[in-house]
């Protein structure tokens, strides 16, 4: 059997040329030559081969789905260095055509199924900046597949799928991509801490807002309370006097309503400045101290005296009464 046609992974199998019986194992199959001329296919099981006719077998090949690892370096649009790593999974087909192809066209289906995997990632990362390549990564794998199923198709290889398992980019770039994530996050995370403090504000002040409308009617209610409640006192002082200097008329003989005013309101001056110098924090008064002042304060005082003189007399004599 030529050494160099056969497979590292090989299921195990009996064969005992000088028989002439081969046995195959399942999922694999065996190339019989013939004067050093391909002739059969030997499918899975015992088959008989006659040495003394120059036949042999060439060779073994595997049925089942292989997967192959590639990494290949390449550089993104923005001149960012990555290895980008592929997965194909593939097989031979069954057909003898195809057994064929796979066994005498192809030296090594790894190498040449690498080198289309090399030409196909590194002709289509360049075209894309680095944060693109995650997005696209599917794209990459289908351009990755349809390339090597137009290729490896000729030589009777089934290329069932070409998923890209990881990208790599460089310790630094990753670095700087998780720091540039970071300062995005901080400032989103700092623009919802300025939200939550201005919707912080805007409730508060919306609080403050509240309780000042609130104590404000409170204040306008009280304060028209009390100024209904003046306005009764006034009401009220109002008719006393009235009738105090109705009386007063009506039991002095000629005394008119303005004097007795006037004497009412001398009257309440000396008690205002009675009740002024009784108290503890109220011992000082502050009067015009300029001539013209004096001379005010004096024809005043002196003017309710003089007006209140003509109810005096008729007062006292009341009172003797």
């Amino acid at each position: 059997r030529p050494a160099e046609h056969e497979k590292a992974d090989f299921s195990p199998t009996m064969d005992i040329p000088c028989l002439g019986l081969v046995i195959v194992s399942e999922a694999d199959v065996k190339v019989v030559e013939q004067c050093g001329a391909f002739n059969s296919v030997a499918m899975p099981g015992p088959h008989c081969i006659l040495p003394c006719l120059c036949q042999c077998v060439a060779g073994t090949l595997s049925l089942r789905l292989q997967q192959m690892e590639i990494a290949c370096e390449t550089k993104t649009k923005d001149n960012v260095f990555c290895t980008i790593k592929v997965a194909v999974q593939y097989q031979v087909n069954s057909d003898t055509e195809s057994i064929k192809a796979a066994k005498y066209r192809l030296t090594n289906a790894k190498s040449q199924i690498e080198s289309y995997v090399f030409d196909v990632v590194r002709s289509s990362v360049p075209k894309i900046e680095l944060d693109d390549v995650f997005e696209t990564k599917e794209e990459i794998s289908n351009s990755i597949k349809h390339q090597l199923e137009a290729s490896m198709g000729d030589f009777g290889y089934t290329i069932l799928a070409s998923p890209i398992t990881d990208i790599d980019p460089d310790r630094e770039v990753k670095r700087a991509m998780n720091e540039i994530n970071k300062m995005k996050r901080l400032r989103v995370a700092a623009q919802d801490e300025g939200e939550a403090v201005k919707i912080r504000a805007i409730k508060e002040a919306e609080a403050e807002a509240a309780r000042t409308e609130i104590q404000a009617k409170a204040d306008a209610e009280a304060k028209f309370m009390q100024g209904q409640g003046i306005a009764r006192q006034r009401q009220a002082i109002i008719a006393g006097l009235r009738d105090s200097v109705n009386q007063f008329k009506s039991e002095v003989a000629g005394v008119d309503a303005k004097n007795v005013l006037d004497l009412m309101m001398i009257t309440q001056y000396f008690d205002m400045m009675k009740e002024i110098g009784a108290q503890s924090k109220s011992n000082a008064i502050f009067m015009s101290h300029s001539p013209g002042g004096l001379n005010d304060l004096t024809q005043a005082v002196q003017t309710g005296f003089m007006t209140g003189l003509p109810a005096a007399p008729a007062l006292g004599e009341k009172m003797q009464r």
